[in-house]
């Protein structure tokens, strides 16, 4: 995995962490209002999305017929919340409750896990070479799919922010 994107992955999940290490469990549950996840959804959300990029692109690695497809401006599209998305049923979060410390332990094992798969890739390179169709992207190709990782990581924190003013003034 390239240092850049290494970098990225570290930065934006040290960010977040920073974001809801000092919440209370209380808190971190609090839903805002019905149809609004809490943080703590959010969190798990992101964990959920994380383990399925790994199968993603090892499903991409094994498909022998799948080949390259046009890269994208992923981070335009993702970065605007503007756009709303509804979650795969394969990554939407349970309701939890969830404390603050498990979460954080579970991100943190999500994350050892992309980073042991992603450095057990023999030739990195052909994670440029190789797609897989993403659910809100289209065919994407693998080296994208971890790009995704943290801009998805970064439109979450924008939302984690927005929740916490909304539990904060609904107290």
């Amino acid at each position: 995995m390239n240092t850049l994107v290494n970098n990225k992955l570290d930065e934006t999940r040290n960010i977040l962490v920073k974001e809801i290490t000092l919440l209370s469990d209380e808190h971190f549950n609090r839903k805002p209002e019905m149809d609004i996840w809490s943080i703590a959804q959010v969190c798990h959300h992101l964990v959920l999305v994380e383990q399925a990029t790994i199968k993603a692109i090892e499903w991409g690695l094994n498909d022998v017929e799948n080949i390259q497809k046009e890269r994208k401006k992923i981070d335009l599209f993702i970065l605007d919340r503007t756009k709303k998305l509804n979650a795969p049923k394969i990554v939407v979060p349970d309701l939890g409750p969830f404390e603050v410390q498990q979460m954080i332990d579970m991100l943190n094992d999500s994350r050892n896990k992309l980073k042991t798969f992603l450095s057990a890739i023999e030739d990195p390179s052909i994670l440029a070479e190789k797609s897989v169709k993403h659910p809100a992207l289209g065919e994407l190709p693998l080296d994208q799919w971890i790009e995704q990782i943290y801009l998805h990581e970064q439109r979450h924190i924008e939302q984690i922010k927005e929740i916490k003013l909304l539990v904060d003034a609904a107290s």
